[in-house]
């Protein structure tokens, strides 16, 4: 998994609450068990019409939002079923933060095992960033893990909290799959031993 330190990118303004899982990555596309190529689906129903054309007002169809790396949602993102099929959506369109007032348990955990971060902040401050995003391409959010930090176009601050064990693993790149393997040595230690010492199992 890729490093998540500091983030420097357009900012994609998504007002609407409850956008769920199936709003994100549409259910006939699950059947994949792969990570990547689900980007262009994501959200797909309210991004193509029934042809498969893009709709123009949809925000990341506009010129100015097509490299979008942070979203800002509205209330109550990624509630739903808890397919991990919309956070690889997310990733794999390039967005590696989303901002909201408050996301699904299981989402918000599924972000930070695939490499996204899930930033909550009060309604104030996803507002003045809100407003922020809707200025387009040529205004640039920061976003700094280490010092949990959201810094505006024009500059302002707002701080935010993460989970230090979570944060330790998007700042080193570790999924579950990354942690184990950071105690490779403990285990082939563990299985060698075993070996010796029950050869019958």
């Amino acid at each position: 998994m890729e490093k998540f330190e500091k983030l420097t990118g357009i900012a994609a303004p998504m007002p609407l609450v409850n956008i769920d899982t199936d709003m994100i990555i549409p259910k006939v596309f699950l059947k994949t068990i792969k990570r990547s190529g689900l980007g262009v689906n994501l959200f797909d129903e309210m991004r193509y019409d029934r042809q498969g054309n893009e709709i123009p007002d949809f925000v990341l169809n506009k010129p100015q939002y097509r490299d979008t790396q942070i979203l800002v949602a509205g209330d109550n993102f990624g509630c739903g079923s808890s397919r991990e099929h919309a956070p690889w959506a997310i990733a794999d369109f390039g967005i590696k933060c989303v901002i909201s007032t408050s996301f699904a348990d299981i989402f918000y955990n599924n972000c930070f095992k695939n490499g996204i971060l899930p930033i909550v902040l009060p309604q104030e401050a996803v507002d003045v960033l809100m407003k922020d995003a809707e200025k387009g391409s040529n205004a640039r959010m920061t976003v700094d893990l280490e010092n949990q930090t959201v810094t505006t176009s024009d500059g302002e601050e707002f701080h935010f909290e993460v989970d230090a064990f979570k944060k330790h693993c998007l700042l080193e790149g570790l999924d579950d799959i990354g942690l184990t393997m950071a105690h490779v040595k403990d285990i082939d230690a563990y299985e060698a031993r075993m070996a010796q010492e029950r050869p019958w199992v």
